[in-house]
């Protein structure tokens, strides 16, 4: 009997958890650092679209649109990877794999969101931008979540691809047309997401393995991972001299692109030569403050260094 009683308190408790989903839950389905992180990039995208100033309902109405749907989409992310996130040391604590939030809770606040989002982009900011929203939303909450992730080493290459849209759709939303220079900040942000990413995947590499998802280092190993991390980071470092290059920007970027490119080579080459343990970490923090650090440097070489803008 009192083992009995013991496990309906225990399912009881569990029944009660399940209910008692609140407002952080669901802010920390949309993770609100990483789409922290695409605002600035999409508010970059705005800012060098145009030599003035961008348009407040433009700024507002764009970035908050741009922000709900990637908050649906990671949201999405959540629900698929529910099984696997509980799983794993990481995440198991996320609202989804801890029952906090049900699938239809999850699948009610995903349309919410995402049909809110793109609405505001297409009525108040432009049609475009609310169609390319929309098409990243499926390439990450479906197609890279449901299929990529686990079936093929190279899931977070061809996926990063909707994830470095950002400052295109901040172009877009201040030009409403795709130009040259919005798709280059996007190559950036592709270029940069392997060796983000992968670094990450070598420090977790054997919850990976466990649930059998096939990141880079548990398909060929971690030697092979840290290779392309280099390979990766130098293309990378390659890419972000075309700013400069093509006039879009001036010395100063030019100045902050290569030291913090240094930055990430060295820590890449530690990774590489694998003396020091916490590298891993180590590389994919330095990563996000290196993105971060690069497009506001773009920011401000292009007020403090007027460019003729032809991009």
């Amino acid at each position: 009997m009192r083992a009995y009683a013991d496990d309906t308190q225990a399912m009881s408790e569990q029944a009660q958890e399940i209910v008692q989903a609140t407002w952080h839950d669901y802010l920390e389905m949309c993770k609100p650092k990483v789409v922290l992180m695409m605002l600035l990039c999409s508010l970059v995208g705005m800012f060098l679209a145009t030599p003035g100033m961008v348009p407040w309902d433009i700024l507002l109405f764009g970035n908050l649109g741009i922000a709900l749907v990637a908050g649906s989409a990671a949201a999405m992310n959540h629900l698929v990877d529910a099984k696997i996130d509980a799983e794993m040391a990481r995440t198991r604590n996320r609202p989804v794999a801890r029952g906090r939030v049900t699938p239809m809770q999850g699948m009610v606040f995903i349309g919410i969101t995402g049909i809110t989002g793109t609405a505001i982009l297409a009525l108040l900011v432009n049609p475009l931008t609310a169609w390319l929203n929309l098409a990243a939303w499926v390439g990450y909450g479906i197609i890279y979540s449901v299929y990529l992730k686990r079936a093929t080493p190279q899931n977070i290459v061809i996926g990063g691809l909707f994830g470095a849209a950002p400052p295109l759709f901040g172009w877009t939303a201040v030009t409403n047309s795709i130009d040259s220079g919005g798709l280059l900040l996007v190559l950036i942000i592709f270029a940069w997401t392997p060796p983000h990413f992968w670094a990450l995947a070598i420090d977790r590499v054997a919850e990976y393995r466990k649930v059998d998802v096939p990141m880079l280092p548990v398909t060929h190993g971690e030697a092979y991972t840290k290779l392309h991390i280099l390979l990766y980071t130098i293309i990378m470092v390659l890419i972000t001299l075309m700013p400069y290059l093509t006039g879009m920007s001036n010395l100063l970027y030019l100045v902050a692109a290569v030291g913090l490119g240094a930055g990430f080579l060295y820590w890449s080459i530690v990774l590489l030569i694998g003396r020091n343990r916490r590298a891993p970490m180590e590389t994919f923090r330095y990563s996000i403050f290196y993105l971060m650090a690069l497009f506001v440097a773009l920011l401000i070489d292009h007020y403090l260094f007027p460019v003729s803008y032809n991009v």
